[in-house]
């Protein structure tokens, strides 16, 4: 599984932790050890340009992703097959925002939006209620069992 982070935002972040956070999703969601996945973080001015031209939306936003071969999620017996998953870009800044809002620190904030970004790319969304309830759900699931297994 090739995960690839790159720091382009000029806030510090710890890149082997996204790529651990990825690889534990990716694991849990049966996707092929031949996957690849990019995770790239962005000043607010890149964001707001991606968020304009994709989202047809005004100013910066959270998180991105741009899906790429339209994998989904595996099981045990049948992973998903290999290829390219695509990109989640995500904005430090606007992650800090919202983390101080909610409570908890932008590290916890970038987490949560990475494992939201990967599960978009595999195909999961939440324009409907039902749907809100899985992902969020799911994605909570994931964040917290990773989270409750790295070192303290």
């Amino acid at each position: 599984m090739s995960i690839e982070v790159n720091n382009e935002s000029g806030v510090e972040v710890d890149e082997a932790e996204f790529a651990a956070l990825a690889r534990y999703v990716l694991d849990e969601m049966h996707v092929h050890p031949q996957t690849d996945l990019s995770v790239l973080m962005v000043d607010t001015e890149v964001m707001t340009g991606l968020h304009v031209q994709w989202m047809d939306e005004p100013g910066p936003t959270d998180v991105l992703s741009f899906p790429m071969d339209e994998l989904r999620p595996g099981s045990a017996d049948h992973p998903s097959p290999p290829g390219l998953l695509g990109d989640v870009v995500l904005c430090p800044q606007v992650a800090a925002g919202q983390a101080a809002r909610a409570g908890h620190s932008a590290t916890e904030e970038m987490l949560l939006l990475t494992t939201h970004g990967i599960l978009h790319l595999l195909g999961y969304d939440h324009a409907e209620p039902e749907e809100e309830k899985e992902m969020f759900a799911l994605q909570r699931r994931l964040l917290l069992t990773f989270l409750a297994g790295r070192p303290s």
